[in-house]
């Protein structure tokens, strides 16, 4: 008998710094997250404020602003909290939920125990930070 896909899987095949993983990589990615539902209104990161999960959006939305400014919509596929993530230090923006909302969060404990047992995960996760800096160098933002 055939194993149905994790929908989370397909899920994190979407996110920028999870596109490169294999299929089995994405499979020890999902195995670590927990599923939130969150509420209209939510605030889910505030800007200054720290921080330390990944958050993936599997259903509804949410807006990113900076100093009041909306500076962007989160659908499904779209995951943020990464940088808090990794260094442990404050959100760069706020994010609130525009509608209900499911999400799938990486916590700390879970993203060490990833990067030590899987570590080829870490240097994909690094390139694609690069080259999403290295974008934002030459596009001027």
């Amino acid at each position: 008998m055939r194993r149905r896909p994790d929908h989370r899987v397909e899920l994190l095949r979407q996110v920028e710094l999870f596109a490169k993983c294999s299929t089995k990589e994405l499979e020890r990615v999902a195995s670590l997250t927990t599923l939130v539902d969150v509420r209209e209104g939510e605030v889910l990161t505030r800007e200054g404020q720290p921080g330390s999960e990944l958050f993936v959006i599997a259903s509804g939305s949410a807006t990113v602003t900076l100093r009041g400014r909306e500076l962007a919509t989160l659908v499904p596929g779209d995951a943020f909290g990464e940088m808090a993530l990794l260094e442990r230090g404050p959100r760069a923006a706020t994010v609130t939920a525009t509608t209900p909302m499911r999400t799938y969060v990486v916590g700390p404990q879970e993203f060490s125990a990833l990067l030590m047992d899987v570590p080829q995960i870490g240097r994909k996760i690094l390139k694609a930070l690069a080259h999403r800096l290295r974008v934002m160098e030459t596009s001027g933002g």
